[in-house]
């Protein structure tokens, strides 16, 4: 859409889409194509990634975008990985730019300057931050496009949204490897086919998954299931979350539709591995816009069982069915 302009109008921040599944080898080869291009690289597992470009522009001596044309013509000769990449003034414009990329890839760079009227013009669902759930509420109210949502009161925007409906969004690009993960495990004591005995199990590991995101004061994007089975046998699946949460019911919801998809019908399972992926701050995860007063509800009763089981330890509350299964 744009050329970078005049000095000072010079979108510097980069974020790039790989395609949906990649393999976790080729993600890895994909940021070691960043890190030639930029020492500064934040890895946004499972397939994505932002780059900081400002010093990279002064070293290679050329534009954001060429930088960004550069990146998919190496992943594509040198991976076979096509990339979509969007380039702006800050994380929000930048990735909301490499979202509007048609697959398989391709490069959009939005100068500063055009960046609130380019915005206006999307609907209000395509703007990075903003979840289905949020979004839908938003239309309900009229507010169908970027634009209008600007035109909301700034402390209005700023308690729902972060200020991020403008584009506005001062966090920088942060250095960063691939996260570490929060993991929990359930051994069977002896091989198992009964399907309610699985789902009691997978639903501990829920609550204790849950339990340990918001103690470390962290959400997941995505959640991974892992079965294994008598003989050395394993399934492995991934999910990523509507929205990045540590919520149970959340949670649950996903890890069930995993253990959907396992098809298990005679599988003996010695095991299950349940872990949260692509882990960030809970302060990073948008204030939830919500009229479902019975999750509202779920959610002050998660607190108080969480500050319960703090005083008196895990095993005090909890799921009736992880009880019974205990039992």
């Amino acid at each position: 859409m744009a050329t970078d302009g005049t000095a000072g109008q010079v979108p510097t921040v980069m974020h790039v889409r790989c395609p949906d599944r990649l393999p976790e080898q080729q993600y890895r080869q994909v940021l070691e194509q960043l890190a030639d291009l930029s020492p500064v690289v934040q890895a946004l597992p499972p397939t994505a990634a932002l780059v900081e470009l400002k010093g990279a522009l002064r070293y290679h001596g050329t534009d954001s975008r060429r930088l960004g044309e550069v990146l998919r013509v190496r992943t594509l000769s040198r991976l076979g990985v096509d990339v979509r990449v969007g380039i702006g003034s800050s994380i929000a414009v930048a990735a909301t730019a490499s979202a509007q990329v048609p697959r398989p890839g391709g490069v959009l760079a939005i100068n500063p300057d055009q960046a609130a009227d380019w915005l206006a013009g999307l609907p209000v669902d395509a703007l990075h931050g903003i979840g289905p759930r949020q979004a839908e509420v938003l239309v309900d109210y009229g507010i169908h496009s970027v634009g209008l949502l600007a035109a909301v009161p700034p402390a209005t925007i700023q308690r729902l949204l972060g200020g991020r409906a403008r584009g506005i969004d001062p966090r920088p690009v942060v250095p960063r490897a691939l996260p570490a993960a929060a993991t929990v495990r359930h051994a069977f004591p002896r091989h198992t086919l009964d399907g309610a005995s699985a789902r009691a199990a997978l639903l501990e590991l829920v609550v204790r998954l849950g339990q340990q995101l918001r103690r470390r004061d962290q959400a997941a994007r995505a959640i991974t299931l892992t079965l294994t089975f008598a003989g050395n046998g394993s399934w492995t699946k991934t999910r990523r979350l509507p929205e990045p949460s540590a919520h149970d019911d959340d949670l649950r919801l996903l890890a069930y539709q995993l253990m959907d998809a396992a098809g298990l019908q005679r599988g003996r399972l010695t095991g299950l591995t349940l872990k949260g992926e692509d882990l960030i701050g809970a302060d990073q995860v948008a204030q939830q816009i919500s009229l479902d007063d019975a999750r509202e509800s779920r959610l002050v009763a998660e607190a108080a069982i969480d500050r319960v089981r703090d005083k008196f330890g895990p095993q005090i509350i909890g799921p009736a069915a992880v009880f019974r299964r205990a039992s």
